[in-house]
C-alpha cells in the first residue's frame, strides 16, 4: 500500500514500524495522516507474521498534535471528527502489542497516541503535554487518567503544561527513558522480548486489558473527542475571526 504521510516496514520477522513522516510540519495529524494510520494499522492487524507494531516520528518530533489549520475549514469537521475516532479507536483495540517509541515533543493528539498505546519508551529529551486547552481544545482525559492517575491528568489537562522524560517516568507515563537517538531500537528490543510470549496469550491479554475499561472508554471518547470536536472548531474558528 502506498502511503504519502506515513511510512511502513517490517523492521525484523513479525515487527513493523510505522513512522509518521510530516517533520516539516512536526508531525502534525492531518485528516490525511490519520486515516493512513487507520489503514496501516488495518493492514497490521490482518497480516498474520505482524506480532508487534512501533510507532515513531520522523525527525526532532514526535507529533506535535493536530493539524491546526485543517480547524479552519468547516466543510470538513465531520471529516476531522470520523478520521480522528476511527484511528484512535482502531489504536485502543488493536489486538497486537503497540510500542511509540517518542523522541522530543508529544503534544495533544500525539500525546493521546502514545497513552492509547501499550508502552512508551521515550528520549531523555521527550516533552509531553496538552496544550490545546490554552485555545480551546477539549484533552482526551479519561485514558490519560487510567495511566498516570487523577491528580496529575487533571493538572495536565487543566493547566496545559508540560512535563518531561524523568517526570513522565515518574509518574508512569513513560516506560522507559534512554538516550537520545534510541527510542526506535529500545522499542525493537522490548519488542522482541514481546515475541518471545505465545501469539494467542498476547492476542487474550490485549483483548482483556481493552475490554477491562470498556464501558468507561466508549462513553468517555464521544463526549471528550467526538463531541468537543465540534466545539472546538468553533471556539477556534471565532478566536481566529477575532
Amino acid at each position: 500500500m502506498n502511503f504519502q504521510l506515513i511510512t511502513t516496514e517490517e523492521v525484523r520477522p513479525g515487527i513493523a514500524l510505522i513512522t509518521m513522516n510530516r517533520p516539516e510540519r512536526r508531525n502534525a495529524l492531518s485528516i490525511q495522516m490519520r486515516e493512513e494510520l487507520y489503514e496501516a494499522l488495518a493492514v497490521e492487524r490482518a497480516r498474520d507474521s505482524t506480532r508487534a507494531v512501533i510507532i515513531t516520528g520522523a525527525g526532532p518530533v514526535f507529533s506535535s498534535g493536530f493539524d491546526l489549520r485543517e480547524f479552519g475549514q468547516p466543510e470538513r469537521l465531520e471529516d476531522l471528527i470520523n478520521s480522528s475516532a476511527r484511528f484512535y479507536r482502531e489504536l485502543w483495540y488493536f489486538p497486537k502489542a503497540v510500542i511509540c517509541a517518542i523522541q522530543g515533543p508529544a503534544l495533544a493528539g500525539g500525546l493521546d497516541i502514545c497513552v492509547v498505546s501499550d508502552i512508551r519508551i521515550c528520549t531523555v529529551d521527550a516533552v509531553f503535554g496538552h496544550p490545546q486547552v490554552k485555545f480551546g481544545g477539549v484533552p482526551l482525559y479519561t485514558p490519560l487518567r487510567w495511566v498516570v492517575g487523577q491528580t496529575v491528568a487533571r493538572s495536565m489537562c487543566l493547566r496545559g503544561h508540560f512535563i518531561d522524560a524523568a517526570e513522565a517516568l515518574r509518574v508512569g507515563l513513560a516506560t522507559e527513558v534512554v538516550p537520545a537517538g534510541q527510542h526506535v531500537q529500545r522499542s525493537i528490543e522490548v519488542a522482541e522480548e514481546i515475541l518471545e510470549a505465545p501469539h494467542e496469550s498476547m492476542v487474550f491479554s490485549k483483548m482483556y486489558m481493552a475490554r477491562s475499561n470498556d464501558s468507561g472508554f466508549d462513553r468517555a471518547f464521544y463526549f471528550e473527542h467526538d463531541d468537543s470536536f465540534r466545539r472546538r472548531a468553533d471556539i477556534i474558528r471565532r478566536n481566529r475571526k477575532g
